[in-house]
């Protein structure tokens, strides 16, 4: 069973940064695309960034491109993002997930197994 353990989430002000880490246990991951998705109360969860098995295929959501960058380390069966110059827009609650198939992919539906979230704050 695929276990997905995110972490460095926490308060920051307005134009600050962040490193986000998830963590996989159980089956290697080394083979499944990637992604990170955010969610605030009241709305859809959404894509924020995915990243293909092999690391070389990125996407970003027009919100973060520029700002964020999504990476990933196989032999460590972890993903990792990077969030810059924040801003209050970005508070949300932040999910790894890791998709059924090897290619970068934007929607939640075919996402297989999901973190259990870390809250990002964003002071203005």
């Amino acid at each position: 069973q695929v276990q997905l353990v995110e972490s460095g989430g926490g308060l920051v002000q307005a134009g600050g940064s962040l490193r986000l880490s998830c963590a996989a246990s159980g089956p290697r991951l080394s083979k499944n695309a990637m992604g990170w998705f955010r969610q605030v109360p009241g709305k859809d969860r959404e894509i924020v960034a995915a990243i293909s098995w092999s690391g070389l295929n990125t996407n970003y959501a027009g919100s973060v491109k520029g700002r964020f960058a999504i990476s990933r380390d196989n032999a460590k069966n972890s993903v990792y993002l990077q969030m810059n110059s924040l801003t209050p827009e970005d508070t949300a609650v932040y999910y790894c997930a890791a998709a059924a198939g090897r290619l970068l992919a934007l929607s939640p539906n075919v996402y297989v197994y999901w973190g259990q979230g870390t809250q990002v704050t964003v002071s203005s």
